[in-house]
């Protein structure tokens, strides 16, 4: 184990910042637990809580069981009845978590970049936790970013050269902002597709935006995005959408589906709207990668609380 290239850093909220070689040990590290690698035995207690402020099934589960299988030992947080719904602020409880040993917040939250707070600290706040983003509002993914990513090398062993589509509600997605960058950074060409009302310009630095039927037979990977009628509130396009029409438009349906190269993957981080951003029955065919996403997510999830762990010499880990 001493020979592997291991990250560690005092927090992971964003993959804005990591380097090429930070994110390839990463995705090896990874590899390395889904092929039933050990993991680092822990010398004392990781005190870890999972505070979910938005609904989530996948994430919250799964960097639950990424925490169990580390040996931290996870201290539940409802953030239904908790002080926040009394106006206490995200600092304060983290304040609070940290006076009662919790060595690890797992934070998803509405607000964007709300993870400023809390690692950015003023001279006077002594706040001494660690902060893992698994999602903040329509800002950054990085979890799920890091296992797509690995899935994505699973499948092809490279990123150079790939060209990846993303499709969808890209404006909304914190998934598209977070896996366009580093796509980009890894040697990936990055197209765009959907609705231009749901597209910003700010995404042409990394790629163009094209008819959907113009990229299927060229793409390695189709990246779906869920449309967030959530995050539509104002929106007049919201009042207008037809779930049929957009099928029709922007999904991937079966004619679609035969039109890509035999060896294309279709990606997608779910919730899935069947019949929307993808035909029902194609949720489980061989080119659909989403239950292995779901199943990558645990060992990214592993690799990336690890990485932490070592960047804070928490339990007994350099």
């Amino acid at each position: 184990m001493k020979n592997l290239n291991l990250v560690a850093l005092p927090h992971f909220v964003s993959v804005e910042n990591l380097r090429n070689d930070e994110i390839e040990a990463l995705i090896k590290r990874a590899e390395y637990f889904k092929k039933g690698g050990a993991v680092a035995r822990l010398t004392s207690p990781v005190y870890v809580t999972n505070m979910f402020f938005e609904d989530s099934s996948r994430t919250h589960t799964s960097f639950e069981i990424a925490e169990r299988k580390l040996g931290l030992t996870v201290i539940p947080f409802d953030p239904a009845h908790s002080s926040v719904n009394k106006g206490e602020t995200l600092y304060d409880t983290s304040l609070v978590m940290n006076a009662l040993g919790i060595d690890l917040e797992v934070i998803r939250h509405s607000q964007n970049e709300y993870y400023e707070d809390l690692i950015n600290l003023k001279q006077h706040q002594k706040l001494n936790i660690g902060v893992i983003n698994a999602g903040d509002g329509s800002g950054q993914h990085p979890s799920q970013c890091m296992l797509d990513m690995m899935t994505i090398h699973e499948h092809f062993g490279h990123f150079k050269g790939l060209k990846v589509a993303i499709v969808g509600d890209i404006t909304n997605s914190r998934v598209a902002k977070s896996d366009m960058e580093l796509l980009t950074k890894l040697g990936a060409e990055v197209y765009f597709s959907g609705p231009e009302c749901w597209y910003s310009e700010e995404f042409d630095q990394y790629g163009k935006h094209e008819e959907l039927d113009k990229l299927i037979p060229k793409m390695d990977v189709m990246m779906l995005l869920r449309v967030q009628h959530e995050r539509h509130s104002g929106d007049p396009n919201e009042k207008k959408f037809d779930a049929h029409r957009y099928h029709e438009k922007y999904g991937i349906n079966h004619k679609r589906y035969e039109a890509m190269k035999k060896d294309t993957i279709i990606m997608h981080p779910g919730p899935i709207n069947h019949d929307v951003e993808l035909s029902g029955d194609l949720v489980e065919s061989d080119k659909c990668m989403f239950v292995r996403q779901t199943e990558n997510g645990v060992f990214m999830r592993m690799a990336m609380l690890e990485a932490v762990l070592r960047g804070r010499k928490l339990g007994g880990l350099e």
